[in-house]
């Protein structure tokens, strides 16, 4: 039983794991939970997360960073937005707003955007091994 709770602990830090991927054009930092994607079917799903260089206000407050689940269909380059949570704190603790979509719909990303760089990131090319 406990191999069981230390697999469960391990496997949910993993998934918080925060690698850097790039920078939004506002020069906000992105980050992708490296334990977190999965791909099937061509759809790459990833957690994403964005911390913003300024607070962006919401009529519920000040907000500092954000998580979004997304689906990426890098053929098509569109992403669809599966979950997402908006925080009060830039460490992702106190969340402000949480929506999980009830159908995700796919899309075009904005350039400059969280999504467009975590889709530059994710749909790169990778050389054979």
């Amino acid at each position: 039983m406990l191999l069981a709770i230390g697999l469960l602990m391990s496997s949910s830090a993993e998934a918080q794991r925060l690698k850097e991927i790039g920078k939004t054009s506002t020069g906000d930092p992105v980050f992708i939970e490296t334990g977190s994607v999965k791909k099937a079917d061509g759809i790459i799903t990833a957690s994403i997360r964005a911390r913003f260089a300024k607070p962006t206000k919401a009529s519920f407050g000040d907000l500092y960073a954000s998580r979004t689940i997304v689906m990426f269909d890098c053929t098509k380059q569109v992403v669809a937005v599966k979950e997402n949570w908006y925080y009060f704190d830039a460490a992702g603790k106190k969340i402000g707003n949480h929506k999980v979509v009830g159908k995700p719909g796919y899309g075009p990303v904005f350039k400059g955007s969280v999504p467009d760089v975590a889709m530059a990131h994710l749909c790169a090319a990778r050389p054979a091994k």
